[in-house]
């Protein structure tokens, strides 16, 4: 009988596991999708620069206490300088570029681009780290930037719009900073292996800060934002940058890093339905069949995918 018990047990604990890292990682898409819906309503208030400056200035605050409480804050202090650099890319650069596209192109569109972070990811750890890609892996990129094409060929006008900027420069600053999150996780991988996830989500967040301090003050906007786009990037600090960075670490514990990393594909599926919903934005077959496309590719280039080999 108790045989019978002890077997049932590591089941049982593996069972719980599974269904905990698929309710997180169904969370996470769902947050990091509200992401954008938040910064659309933040930016056209605030502005690009102190729009990303509020974010990672309200998600500092929320993670110094536990990085203090956790008795982590030495480890910062031991890594600042790596971890700064690395917050800059990682965060600091990104942010400002999502909001400056958000001025101009939809929610829908950034966050489909936003699927293109594991593409650069394979694409500078292959040039940088020198990591061996298999032919298949090579045709993914070669899909997923093809879909990234196709996707910013549709948006290729570099004539402004209502909002004051050519809908081209939004894809195009929406593409650094994936390309920045490429580069951030492969230094991240280089120089703080082995670092507490929370000291490196902290700092961050303070290295962002230092950088976008001053040109946010510089562009503050003459008129108070009002509550809602307060509240906005509250929600954004606190939610989708303090507690998606918590959830997607542990999320990584108990699922691995390439799970993990799949939620890139969920969050445009959150994104454009928030975006439909809130927004009132459209929604064109063209920007759905490019986004497949493009996580088609990724899928492959990241090796999350395989095809099935043939049968001689």
């Amino acid at each position: 009988m108790s045989n019978s018990a002890d077997a049932s047990a590591p089941q049982a604990a593996g069972a719980t596991i599974s269904r905990r890292w698929l309710v997180d990682f169904s969370l996470l898409g769902a947050i990091w999708g509200s992401s954008f819906l938040f910064m659309r309503l933040g930016v056209t208030e605030f502005g690009a620069l102190p729009t990303a400056a509020v974010r990672v200035a309200v998600a500092a605050a929320f993670l110094l206490p536990l990085l203090w409480l956790r008795g982590l804050a030495p480890q910062l202090v031991r890594h600042w300088k790596p971890v700064i650099v690395i917050g800059v890319l990682n965060s600091g650069i990104p942010f400002a570029c999502f909001a400056f596209a958000l001025l101009s192109i939809t929610t829908g569109m950034s966050a489909i681009l936003n699927a293109t972070v594991p593409l650069f990811g394979a694409l500078v750890a292959r040039f940088w780290l020198k990591d061996r890609l298999a032919p298949l892996r090579m045709l993914g990129l070669a899909i997923g930037f093809g879909g990234v094409a196709l996707l910013a060929w549709d948006q290729a006008s570099f004539k402004p719009d209502a909002s004051g900027i050519a809908p081209g420069w939004a894809v195009l600053a929406c593409l650094l900073a994936t390309l920045c999150y490429g580069v951030s996780a492969n230094a991240t991988k280089r120089y703080l292996s082995g670092l507490p996830a929370l000291v490196t989500a902290t700092g961050s967040q303070l290295g962002a800060l230092l950088v976008l301090a001053l040109p946010a003050a510089w562009w503050w906007p003459a008129r108070m934002p009002g509550l809602q786009a307060w509240l906005s990037l509250l929600v954004l600090g606190v939610l989708c940058t303090g507690l998606a960075y918590i959830l997607y670490f542990r999320l990584i514990e108990e699922a691995g890093p390439a799970r993990a990393l799949a939620v890139t594909f969920l969050v445009p599926v959150f994104a454009v339905f928030y975006g439909v919903v809130f927004l009132s934005e459209q929604v064109t077959s063209w920007m759905l069949l490019c986004g497949l496309v493009i996580v088609f590719g990724t899928a492959l280039s990241t090796g999350l995918l395989k095809l099935p080999r043939r049968v001689r």
